[in-house]
């Protein structure tokens, strides 16, 4: 059995013996070390370019998110309440100013044709007229229409035109809105805007709501504040649209000597690092090395080679950059650099935080060995 004696010798060599064995494990830590992540670099044969962040980098890699509705949203026309829709049922009455005329049957007497059904193309037929478009219009547009094609027929024709039945345009709303429903487009609901105050309003924060208009085969998305500070984004809506509210999807994640480590939401449109890290609750003052913010990305190849000045570059980049807080710059560069959907942001520990997790490893260890030793005396 191996035995260090006792004594100044063997308090000594039960030292040396814990710091080599301490040298050969890795003490708790939560990542790479900023050393470590330098040594991955592009430029040391690894696999990812380290870079900087200075101005160049932040303009550079400034990509907004960009929503918004395309040509056939916004050229898309009001509608009006009564609009007629393929399966709506039309009443129909014409008066004739001639005796034993086309539709009636005495002197300015009515025809009455009821019960008109719009067809699933929406169209419809009447006598003398022919196969005509109905939905779309209102009942005035379709009884001026009528009118111009009886007129060739018999002389100054009176046409009445009426929806008997049929639902009317409706939309629906879900998502995060005050009250979700299918709703009726109405005189003050032809618009976006006005449909959403009409269920009540947005029930998340302006900042992070965003608006999608699904419209058959198209879908469209708009910042909800984009309808405040762009009127051409407040669209037209059409029978059948489903509008949907939900909450921005962006995160990023946390690690390393933060005050929190987690996956992350966005709390506004346009989120810099500064931002970022103040949302988990900033850098831990008794850890972090504020010299060593990483923001770990995978960035197209035509931002990484606006980047790094290179036109040799193809496909998806794995970019590590590089803040400095420490800098005269360097807060303004992190509240400059913005941070996008997917990054990971990582604070590298202080160097001196390590030589205390060993100390402290050592002192524990010491204490242990004197235990027993103690134990092992007295036995």
């Amino acid at each position: 059995m191996l035995t260090f004696g006792t004594g100044k010798k063997a308090r000594t060599l039960v030292l040396t013996a814990l710091v080599i064995a301490l040298s050969g494990c890795a003490l708790p830590r939560p990542g790479p070390s900023k050393q470590e992540i330098f040594a991955g670099s592009v430029q040391r044969e690894g696999d990812a370019f380290v870079v900087t962040v200075n101005d160049h980098v932040t303009r550079a890699t400034a990509v907004r998110p960009a929503l918004g509705f395309g040509a056939a949203f916004r050229s898309a026309g009001r509608i009006g309440s009564d609009t007629i829709r393929p399966g709506d049922v039309l009443g129909l009455v014409v008066y004739e100013n001639i005796e034993d005329g086309l539709l009636t049957s005495g002197l300015s007497g009515p025809a009455p044709l009821d019960e008109i059904q719009v067809d699933s193309s929406g169209h419809i037929f009447v006598p003398y007229a022919g196969r005509l478009l109905a939905a779309g219009k209102s009942p005035e547009e379709l009884r001026r229409l009528l009118t111009r094609k009886l007129d060739a027929q018999t002389p100054d024709p009176q046409v009445q035109v009426k929806r008997l039945a049929g639902d009317g345009a409706t939309v629906a709303l879900m998502g995060d809105v005050g009250a979700e429903g299918v709703y009726p487009i109405e005189r003050s609901t032809r618009t976006l805007s006005g449909m959403l105050a009409r269920a009540g309003g947005v029930s998340i924060a302006s900042d992070v709501a965003q608006i999608t208009v699904v419209r058959g085969n198209r879908r469209g998305r708009v910042w909800l504040q984009d309808l405040y500070d762009h009127p051409e984004a407040d669209i037209a809506l059409r029978p059948d649209d489903r509008i949907i509210v939900e909450k921005d999807r962006r995160a990023f994640t946390a690690l390393g000597a933060t005050g929190a480590q987690s996956l992350v939401d966005f709390n506004t449109r346009n989120l810099s690092a500064l931002e970022a890290i103040a949302q988990v609750g900033g850098l831990s003052s008794d850890r972090a090395d504020p010299t060593g913010v990483f923001v770990f990305r995978n960035e197209p190849a035509e931002t990484a080679r606006r980047v790094l000045g290179r036109d040799d570059l193809a496909g998806t980049q794995r970019m590590v950059y590089v803040l400095d807080l420490t800098e005269p710059n360097g807060m303004f560069q992190a509240r400059d650099f913005l941070i996008r959907d997917g990054d990971t942001v990582y604070v590298t520990e202080a160097p001196y935080v390590q030589w205390q997790k060993t100390l402290s490893a050592l002192t524990g260890s010491v204490g242990t060995v004197s235990s027993v030793n103690s134990l092992a005396n007295g036995s």
